[in-house]
């Protein structure tokens, strides 16, 4: 029976103090650690060690270079396999800068994924895009009018070998990564050798993780987004760490396999959007003996961070010896390779509630007293101290900075900020301010020392003076909701003191008479909740547009409800509206 891969290195530990990501993987393959894979049942169906790893990348990327030129653009199926870590780090090896492509099941439906591929394969000016042989027609037919060849990952190894390679040096790039929620053409983020490992070791560092000899990485996020792609994938290389691998599909159908490879591994490192531990606790069946006691950094990042649903995970699986100040909150975004943000070590959930009321009318999280009533109450969640090396200042719309708990735009500088998006000058442009920062398009606010998002400001509702995060309104409903309700979505239609909020409900029933007690019960509590009309439409189930990284996109399903392509529930006649122009 084979075994995966050690936790001990057999070699000291070097915490990321590598200028290429090329060096880091020449060093961990002196180390006994490496990739392992598993079933959806939690069975190791494969490994690759850092010493595998080099060799097959090496001989890979020979085979590469006489189809390609220096600095060609890949696409790669992020599948997770050891072909795409190969395929990744053949890239390194011979000049080309890999972009990891999203997999038709995260985009619903082929007839998205291939508009979506399309797109990238447009703007990302591909050289070549490499697949496993069951995904070769798909992509294929996307790229039909490309002039791009897909070669499966069996054709590489039937390309001529070369003798050359053209390893990137400190000065050079090192991937594209897309945008997940463009609702056109997506963004490129560039990742240089530079950004990329200088985040690794921010991540690696004192100021992020703080890796240990005696660390292990369990991770079931999907390998074309920044959180599974730099944090559990090229992070830990870089400290030379095993980590143990569950396909994000598989993670959908059996959650638990993940908390059953953290028992079995003795895991101690793994992260999640919120929904991936509200996921677990909602299929827990008490079927089985879990010691989760190793998991000393249970990290939340990707999203909104949620503290019922993470309260509700810490108490569901205390007994299974988790501890509820593992986790660990964060923030980042792909432009700035991923990490931004990390809660210090042992903090678990610092929560901060606020009078909503208050800073509806005045932009300050002031918080709240004993007399303040529930239904002004909102919670939110400190996601740490901005990483060291690295600077983060809240400004307000004028560019003023903003001191303790006035809410503005976050942004950012530092070593791992990317140069801008490929090929898109005018979105470098406008993602940066006059002097030089990164404006991330998001809201927060200072406390003491740790930031604390908000959300974004693209989704804010402003109405009759105003600011309702469209959040607060689903999250109302997801709570009043039956078992028999799912994803939840708010958004604005019209303009000025003429705007309507509207939230969409899914819905796993058809029944008329539960619909209406639903309908009912959802309003009563918006109603309380929010202080603001809301329409309610109940929906039917997967009317939500979800990204490539799992988080809800509310302006596609803005737009799909504009364009008359959601389905009322309630209603007796096809849902019709007007208005398909005027923005939030």
């Amino acid at each position: 029976m084979s075994l995966p891969t050690s936790t001990d290195r057999g070699q000291p530990l070097v915490r990321g103090q590598f200028n290429t990501l090329i060096a880091g993987l020449e060093y961990a393959a002196t180390c006994d650690t490496g990739f392992n894979y598993y079933t959806s049942r939690g069975e190791l169906k494969s490994k690759l060690t850092y010493k595998e790893l080099k060799e097959k990348s090496i001989l890979a990327a020979r085979r590469l270079v006489g189809i390609t030129e220096a600095g060609d653009r890949i696409g790669i199926a992020a599948v997770t396999s050891p072909e795409f870590a190969i395929m990744f780090f053949a890239c390194q090896y011979a000049g080309l800068v890999p972009a990891p492509l999203p997999l038709p099941v995260t985009l619903g439906g082929r007839g998205s994924y291939e508009r979506q591929l399309q797109r990238m394969a447009d703007t990302g000016d591909f050289a070549a895009l490499l697949t496993p042989a069951s995904m070769e027609n798909i992509m294929s037919s996307a790229l039909n009018d490309h002039d791009v060849p897909v070669l499966s990952f069996e054709d590489v190894d039937t390309l001529p070998l070369q003798d050359e390679l053209r390893p990137h040096d400190a000065d050079g790039l090192c991937y594209i990564q897309y945008s997940s929620g463009s609702s056109s053409s997506p963004k490129g983020v560039i990742g240089t050798q530079s950004t990329v490992t200088a985040n690794c070791f921010g991540i690696i560092g004192d100021g992020g993780l703080n890796i240990r000899e005696s660390d292990r990485c369990v991770s079931w996020l999907p390998l074309y987004h920044d959180m599974g792609l730099i944090g559990c994938m090229l992070a830990p290389l870089m400290s030379q760490i095993s980590v143990d691998f569950l396909d994000p599909s598989d993670f959908t159908r059996r959650p638990i396999t993940w908390l059953q490879l953290i028992h079995d591994n003795r895991g101690t490192l793994s992260y999640s959007p919120t929904f991936g531990f509200e996921l677990c606790v909602r299929r827990w069946r008490k079927d089985r003996t879990l010691d989760l006691s190793s998991w000393r950094a249970a990290g939340i990042g990707g999203d909104m961070v949620q503290p019922e649903p993470l309260k509700a995970f810490a108490e569901t699986f205390g007994p299974s010896g988790f501890k509820e100040q593992a986790f660990t909150p964060s923030y980042g975004l792909a432009e700035t390779t991923l990490a931004a943000t990390f809660a210090p070590a042992g903090q678990g959930l610092l929560c901060d509630t606020i009078d909503m009321e208050r800073y509806e009318r005045t932009g300050e999280a002031v918080p709240a007293s004993e007399i303040t009533p529930d239904e002004n109450k909102r919670t939110f969640v400190a996601c740490g101290k901005v990483l060291p090396g690295h600077d983060l200042e809240v400004r307000s719309f004028e560019g003023e900075i903003m001191g303790q708990r006035h809410v503005g735009r976050i942004c950012l500088r530092g070593p791992s900020v990317t140069p801008g998006y490929f090929h898109n000058a005018l979105a470098t442009q406008a993602a940066f301010t006059d002097d030089g920062w990164l404006d991330t398009g998001d809201l927060g606010y200072w406390l003491d020392d740790q930031i604390v998002v908000t959300g974004r400001f693209k989704d804010l509702i402003l109405w009759h003076g105003r600011n309702i995060w469209p959040q607060d309104i689903e999250w109302a409903a997801q709570a009043a909701a039956t078992s028999r309700c799912g994803r939840a979505c708010s958004f604005a239609i019209g303009s000025g003191d003429e705007k309507d909020i509207i939230l969409l409900l899914e819905c796993r029933t058809r029944d008329a008479k539960l619909l209406e007690e639903i309908h009912a019960v959802v309003s009563s509590a918006i109603r309380l909740e929010i202080g603001a009309p809301v329409k309610l439409i109940l929906v039917p189930r997967s009317s939500m547009i979800i990204t490539s990284s799992g988080k809800l996109s509310r302006a596609r399903v803005r737009e799909k409800f504009l364009a008359d392509a959601i389905i009322d529930l309630q209603a007796t006649t096809p849902m019709k509206v007007v208005d398909s122009t005027t923005s939030a």
